[in-house]
């Protein structure tokens, strides 16, 4: 249990220390959030055959605003309305929108980036990050729950540490009761 600890521990040290940092960041906003964002905007003309065919060609219409404008991100959303398409893209920290006129190809985008600590933040939260970084959640997740169980099991094996240790993890799980207790609920 003491091999798989250390090592796990050890294995897990850089998400554990990334979710830590990244709850503070969460937590207070205000610290850290001063003009970070940044904003674009500007327009274009597309390729009218793509707009107006049916169905839109929606691929050849995204591949158009990621080559011309470096447009980044998922895509989260394209609607079609009969005279508009919607395009909206969305990332760790970013987004951008786009709104294409169906009849006369011309359109408008507007592109924010909210700084690193938007990106770190989004992370945490797996806020538009996609199916490759919800595994590494999850599995940072497992990894951080076994440590905390073989932490456990440890320090029920080592009879001279095991009633000061299961003490102090009382008085902590009171605490964090205590302060939700008045502070929250």
């Amino acid at each position: 249990m003491r091999w798989l600890h250390i090592y796990l521990s050890v294995f897990s040290l850089a998400a554990i220390l990334f979710f830590s940092v990244t709850g503070i960041t969460l937590n207070h906003p205000d610290w850290f959030y001063a003009g970070v964002e940044r904003r674009v905007e500007g327009d274009g003309d597309i390729d009218l055959k793509w707009v107006k065919s049916e169905p839109v060609l929606k691929l050849a219409v995204v591949e158009h605003l990621r080559g011309k404008h470096g447009v980044r991100g998922g895509l989260a959303e394209f609607r079609v309305d009969e005279g508009e398409c919607t395009v909206a893209f969305k990332g760790p920290g970013y987004d951008a929108d786009v709104f294409i006129n169906r009849e006369t190809g011309k359109y408008t985008y507007s592109e924010t980036s909210h700084g690193f600590l938007a990106v770190i933040n989004d992370l945490h939260k797996g806020r538009d990050t996609g199916r490759a970084w919800s595994l590494v959640i999850d599995v940072s997740a497992v990894l951080m729950t076994v440590v905390s169980l073989t932490g456990l099991g440890l320090l029920f094996y080592l009879k001279i540490r095991r009633v000061p240790g299961l003490v102090v993890m009382g008085v902590g799980g009171v605490v964090v009761g205590v302060v939700y207790w008045w502070g929250v609920g």
